[in-house]
């Protein structure tokens, strides 16, 4: 059996010189590599005591609802601005190239809850960040952080060093 990282595709350059792109999409198309991915996540966090688990468009989806139905827990959509038909919140957050802004359901966390973010990569950590303000806006609590891929380089882990972040790949550059 291959090692989850061997499933992950590097392309150099890309998209600007001088960086590694983490392909994910060449785990979603192998079965195996997909299963693997999602066992190996859910792996890191089974001492983990969360109500529910939340996960940003797209990739969040991917791998957060197949966890969410193995371990028998709600998943709760976190989405792009205009995205999702009732009432939200919202929360702005930088990007290396401008800003965005991401909602949930107003009602999609009670509050107390305790909530597993999931996710296929933590970079900068400026997403992961808003996620979590957005769930403790609701009255969530974050119970931990679950991703795929870690970019150690880029130092993601310390924006949100008072939460638990578990990855099944570390890569240490950038």
């Amino acid at each position: 059996m291959k090692k989850l990282e061997e499933y992950v595709r590097s392309i150099p350059d890309f998209p600007e010189k001088g960086i590694i792109f983490r392909d994910v999409t060449s785990v979603l198309q192998d079965a195996e590599g997909l299963r693997l991915a999602v066992d190996t996540m859910q792996e890191l966090i089974k001492d983990l005591a969360f109500d529910v688990i939340a996960g940003p468009e797209s990739r969040g989806f991917i791998f957060g609802t197949p966890m969410a139905y193995n371990m028998k827990k709600p998943f709760v959509l976190i989405r792009k601005k205009g995205k999702l038909p009732r009432e939200t919140v919202a929360v702005d957050y930088e990007l290396e190239y401008g800003t965005a802004t991401m909602e949930m359901h107003k009602d999609a966390i009670i509050p107390g809850q305790k909530v597993l973010l999931v996710d296929d990569l933590i970079a900068t950590g400026g997403t992961t960040e808003a996620m979590i303000r957005l769930i403790e806006r609701l009255g969530g609590e974050v119970a931990g952080i679950v991703v795929l891929m870690e970019l150690a380089g880029l130092k993601g882990r310390e924006k949100i060093k008072e939460y638990r972040l578990e990855a099944a790949i570390c890569y240490e550059g950038k």
